[in-house]
């Protein structure tokens, strides 16, 4: 994608992935309001969680995405997080 945070046209690129993802400021000021707000929180807890899984041993994978599931994906749970479709918490096939 594009580079330096400008499109091919030249304007300012104001995507969310551009600002909350790629920003290293404004991806931490995105998180502090995710956990700042009860409605959020979840949402925040996952995205933290979700980074630490990237970084995991191929070993510990299936473990750490069973309690990921059980955490967030659960309805019911405190941190359920009942924003996300059926498919993107499916247990992977295969």
């Amino acid at each position: 994608g594009p580079t330096g945070g400008h499109t091919q046209d030249g304007s300012q690129d104001t995507s969310f992935r551009w600002q909350c993802v790629e920003q290293p400021i404004g991806k931490l000021l995105f998180r502090r309001f995710l956990e700042g707000a009860p409605a959020f929180a979840p949402a925040g807890a996952l995205w933290t969680e979700l980074e630490a899984f990237e970084q995991c041993e191929e070993a510990e994978r299936a473990e750490a995405a069973n309690k990921l599931r059980g955490r967030f994906f659960t309805p019911g749970k405190a941190e359920h997080c009942g924003f996300l479709s059926a498919t993107a918490t499916a247990p992977p096939t295969g």
